[in-house]
């Protein structure tokens, strides 16, 4: 297992990469310049800033410069909010994001499993097809159209909550944007469940099980469920990732302090250190979970092999 990690880790030298690569020279060629302003700096006082964060140089030498940092875990100063280094920022916003994304994540995967194991039971029956019609709804309906008609019918009109804000993670101002984040992914974790159970319940050992005469609940709690979920712990490394990383709609919708709002107004602001520092953190967690969910997969099914 070890030389397997070993190897996951190499390979992940290169992606990660390949994705600084393409996210630097994307970023310098989109247009508009993080110091443009409403009042234009004099040509003096433009080029001295420019100078002040190596912005002078020709752009290659740029990206040898900003990958020479990376390296040494240095992933530069920000160009916009001043005294203050990407990795400040990742620091300061990065437990709003990885509060919200783990109950998120842990409400969606308990109901998601429970819907879809009760869909897979009931095939075809009344359960089945409301559990379904519900998954599909959570899937088509967009979070920045839950997350307005939730504020607006709960926390507007009714008054039970609060409509935005952080309050140092007081637990109203938690439950809306939990509860936006939630939603899709419970839709995504039951329709993956429902057609992981049907499979297993169809096959061989469970038919074996039965005629053994183990009551159904041991059934499908001991042998069904775990064979069951191994799509789903494929789905839930990027799945986890983006939602611990931050939902960009979400937090700017509930004005939250997370990862995801300052990504949206970094990219707007053309704050390339930051911007660069975020999609650097985001592909470094995608990797490590994937690879989790891989050593997840072979505990759970012992026909994996990681050589």
């Amino acid at each position: 297992m070890l030389q397997y990690i070993g190897r996951r880790l190499l390979v992940a030298i290169p992606t990660l990469f390949l994705v600084i690569t393409a996210a630097f020279f994307m970023m310098r060629a989109a247009p508009g310049s993080p110091f443009d302003m409403d009042r234009k700096l004099s040509p003096e006082i433009e080029a001295n800033v420019l100078a002040q964060y190596g912005m002078d140089k020709p752009l290659g030498q740029q990206y040898v410069d900003y990958l020479a940092g990376v390296v040494q875990g240095d992933l530069g100063p920000s160009l916009k909010y001043r005294d203050k280094t990407v990795l400040d920022i990742v620091k300061e916003n990065y437990p709003v994001s990885l509060r919200l994304g783990f109950f998120a994540i842990a409400i969606a995967s308990v109901i998601g499993v429970s819907l879809g194991v009760m869909a897979a039971l009931r095939q075809n029956r009344m359960t089945d097809n409301v559990v379904m019609t519900i998954a599909i709804l959570g899937v088509c309906i967009p979070t920045f159209v839950t997350a307005p008609l939730l504020v607006l019918g709960i926390a507007s009109k009714l008054g039970w909550l609060p409509t935005a804000g952080w309050n140092d993670g007081a637990l109203p101002n938690m439950v809306l944007p939990v509860v936006v984040l939630a939603l899709p992914q419970i839709a995504i974790i039951s329709r993956l469940t429902r057609a992981g159970m049907i499979e297993v319940l169809h096959s061989n050992y469970i038919r074996t099980a039965r005629a053994k005469g183990l009551p159904e609940w041991l059934i499908v709690r001991k042998h069904a469920l775990r064979a069951a979920i191994l799509p789903l712990v494929s789905y839930l490394g990027p799945a986890c990732a983006g939602l611990i990383t931050g939902s960009l709609v979400v937090e700017k919708i509930f004005n939250l302090p997370g990862l995801g709002k300052f990504f949206v107004i970094s990219a707007l602001q053309r704050d390339y250190t930051v911007v660069m520092g975020m999609v650097i953190f985001y592909a470094g967690l995608i990797l490590l979970l994937n690879l989790i969910a891989d050593l997840l997969y072979a505990v759970l099914d012992p026909r994996v092999r990681l050589a």
